[in-house]
């Protein structure tokens, strides 16, 4: 099974990529989606997170309160490190749990941050979502709710859009009309199935 890696900048599109892809039967893993599975109420993580980083990253509920975590990782790279530390392990092992039970001729893996924390080893390809600084700003303050300069502190902390494009195996073209993203899914989806005579 062929394991495309999908990332992008932030705002660049990449759930709606994914939701393309989707709709052609494919199987989509969402590492973020992960990140939450592993730290959810009753995981061993959880408690670890806790002890590491105090009973303040829980909501009254008990489960992890993302904004107290966010706070207290944002500007200190020995908590973020920490917490990554915690994190990255997890995450990879759900992954090859995911992967375990999967029948299909390729698999799309959505991992945001891909190139940054160097993960181009867990995939066969990497496929880039990308789209001008300018549309990432707009798309993100308009989705996020959040001031341009917020998206612009984001997209300081994440590799540069040429970096991005450097080590892509295939790039998706995000400027135009959603026809032009669907259509360009549709001609990845045929070249996947046909690399593996599918």
């Amino acid at each position: 099974m062929l394991r495309v890696g999908l990332t992008g900048g932030i705002g660049s599109g990449k759930t709606t990529v994914c939701q393309h892809f989707a709709a052609l039967a494919t199987p989509i893993i969402d590492t973020d989606e992960l990140a939450r599975e592993v730290v959810a109420k009753g995981e061993p993580l959880l408690e670890a997170l806790k002890a590491d980083f105090g009973p303040s990253i829980l909501t009254p509920a008990g489960t992890l309160d993302r904004t107290a975590m966010r706070e207290q990782v944002f500007a200190n790279k020995e908590k973020l490190a920490l917490l990554e530390q915690h994190l990255h392990p997890a995450i990879r092992t759900r992954l090859q749990q995911c992967l375990a039970t999967l029948k299909a001729p390729y698999v799309i893996i959505a991992i945001p941050l891909l190139i940054e924390k160097g993960w181009q080893a867990m995939v066969d390809r990497v496929l880039v979502v990308d789209c001008s600084e300018q549309q990432q700003l707009e798309r993100a303050s308009r989705r996020d709710r959040c001031p341009p300069e917020q998206v612009r502190q984001i997209m300081m902390q994440q590799c540069t859009r040429q970096q991005r494009l450097a080590v892509a195996d295939d790039i998706i073209h995000n400027d135009g009309a959603s026809e032009s993203l669907a259509s360009q899914v549709a001609k990845l989806h045929r070249r996947y199935l046909e690399q593996q005579g599918a």
